[in-house]
């Protein structure tokens, strides 16, 4: 079987490549999506779509990935060839039979030169809307592209479920938990899940089945990305990256909660991206056209540029973004406040819907890169300067942690350790990613700060989160270049370097010990943190060949 074929295209009556109005119209026309007060449109999914299924997330294992992708880490599940094939085969029927299907030719990367064509064959007009909203248009000189003529398919079938039946001992088996979701009130119902996300790099060809989550399409390219682009001198950050008056480029890369999305708006530094880039001989390179922003909790005070992005007023057929499982009223207004339906709610808007941006997306090599962290131990200094082992290191560890109270039975904070800041989209062995940061600091002089957004003072429940004023002072002090030659003290137990003074921060708040009343409690939170580190680096990476220099600036060891 000619995997990648299409013909069968040529015989469905209803296949077109829509305008972006068209899309609109036709999403409004089939009742995939309704239009809100300000002409947004607004979207549910199922129960099982309404964030990503980490566990129906495969990847094809043979030629070159067998070696090349980190099949211990939990996110890289494998899948053989055979049955990715029958998953192609399924989907390629289903689109056969779908009343209309829609076509998109996009590209993701804003530097032409590895911009990766994507061509996307869904039965939904809103997920070809998606699309166009979050990848990019096709360059005129696409031909420059080392991707050039190898263009990656996607079929995107959200709705239909796999006969679960046809792949019982190939796909996994679902949870108690999960068969009440999917399959209510069936007796002895099939356990083998009914949705794949699978890829396959090799061939470039991806496969979405029963999952409407439309992240799903976003998160898989980037994932793809960023299994090719190493082998063509490209480093893949998760990160967001600006651009100051004179030029230069800053990456922020951090988790969930450490501020990345507030510390990446200044009004001083125009925006390339919010999420994922490319570090090549060029410079810095957005994936991206658009952005799939939280919307739980959101405010035009608290986040002004991504709250207007979404609700400003046109009229619906221009307007374009689309709000996934917020809640919504009969007269159009959302309610950002409400996640009984989900906390993930999201929305998907063009960049250029943002003011303060680049159109390019593209910069030069990074003068500065920012680690964000939300260390909620409160032992963490909040900003120190790295060498090159050093931010290798925390490259890899990718350290936040998760609050009491976020969770049932977290009682206390517990450190989260996520590779490279996005583990689940970082698919190959992790000397690879580690390797390539240290080089293209040496190779381009850049310097990289760890800035800690969280508590001091205390943990948390007992200290306070460090003002986000001082925070600010701290992030402009290093893209400014103020702590380049400043003096600083080396902590050995976190191997870091913490500067002794910051202009507009007061000298007590850079080290954590003087704000703790318990001297000797600091003492042991430090320690119990340090041990969690060195634990997760055994663990994770003793025999993943990382160099011995980097692995010495483990803390705790």
């Amino acid at each position: 079987m000619n995997i990648k074929d299409l013909s069968f295209l040529n015989r469905h009556p209803h296949v077109f490549t829509p305008t972006r109005k068209e899309m609109i119209q036709a999403a409004v026309n089939n009742r995939e999506a309704v239009i809100s007060q300000s002409g947004a449109l607004a979207t549910w999914t199922p129960r099982e779509s309404t964030g990503r299924s980490p566990k129906d997330t495969l990847i094809v294992k043979h030629g070159k990935s067998v070696d090349y992708v980190d099949w211990t880490s939990p996110n890289n599940i494998p899948v053989d060839p055979e049955t990715f094939d029958m998953l192609v085969r399924d989907a390629k029927d289903y689109l056969s039979r779908a009343g209309k299907l829609y076509v998109t030719d996009r590209v993701v990367g804003a530097d032409s030169s590895y911009a990766l064509p994507v061509k996307t064959v869904t039965t939904h007009a809103l997920a070809a809307l998606f699309t166009d909203n979050m990848f990019r248009p096709v360059p005129a000189d696409i031909h420059r592209s080392v991707f050039a003529g190898e263009s990656f398919l996607l079929l995107h079938v959200p709705y239909q479920k796999l006969d679960s039946r046809k792949y019982k001992g190939r796909l996994r088996e679902l949870t108690d938990a999960e068969l009440a979701i999917r399959r209510p009130g069936q007796k002895n119902p099939c356990r083998t899940t009914d949705m794949a996300i699978a890829m396959d790099f090799e061939r470039k060809i991806g496969v979405i089945i029963g999952s409407a989550y439309m992240g799903s399409m976003k998160k898989m390219l980037f994932t793809v990305m960023n299994y090719l682009l190493p082998f063509n001198d490209v480093l893949p950050l998760h990160c967001s990256a600006n651009e100051g008056p004179q030029g230069d480029t800053a990456l922020l890369l951090g988790l969930s909660g450490t501020g990345k999305t507030t510390l990446s708006a200044d009004p001083k530094r125009k925006l390339l991206g919010d999420d994922e880039h490319g570090w090549s001989e060029q410079g810095i390179a957005n994936f991206e056209n658009g952005c799939y922003a939280k919307m739980i909790d959101i405010t035009a005070e608290k986040e002004p540029e991504i709250y207007n992005a979404v609700m400003h007023r046109d009229d619906y057929t221009r307007h374009g973004a689309i709000v996934e499982n917020a809640m919504v009223y009969p007269d159009g207004h959302f309610d950002f406040f409400d996640p009984r339906f989900t906390p993930n709610s999201r929305a998907s808007y063009p960049l250029y819907y943002l003011k303060n941006i680049k159109e390019s997306s593209t910069g030069g090599h990074p003068r500065n890169i920012l680690f964000l962290t939300a260390d909620a131990y409160g032992v963490l200094p909040p900003v120190s300067k790295l060498n090159r082992e050093q931010a290798m290191l925390w490259f890899l560890m990718g350290y936040t942690s998760k609050l009491a109270g976020t969770e049932t039975g977290v009682t206390e904070p517990q450190a989260t350790f996520s590779r490279f800041f996005g583990q689940p989209f970082m698919p190959l062995n992790p000397d690879i990613y580690a390797g390539m940061l240290g080089q293209k600091m040496e190779r381009y002089n850049t310097d990289v700060y760890l800035i800690n957004t969280g508590w001091t003072a205390g943990p948390y429940g007992k200290g306070y989160r460090i003002p986000l004023k001082y925070t600010r002072a701290m992030v402009d002090a290093a893209l400014q270049g103020k702590l380049k030659d400043v003096e600083y003290v080396y902590d050995e137990l976190f191997h870091l370097n913490i500067p002794k003074e910051v202009p507009g921060v007061p000298s007590d708040i850079l080290f954590p010990v003087n704000t703790w009343d318990d001297k000797e409690a600091y003492r042991q939170t430090a320690l119990k943190l340090a041990r969690q580190f060195a634990e997760a680096f055994d663990r994770n990476y003793g025999h993943k060949n990382i160099d011995p220099a980097v692995a010495d600036q483990c803390p705790g060891k």
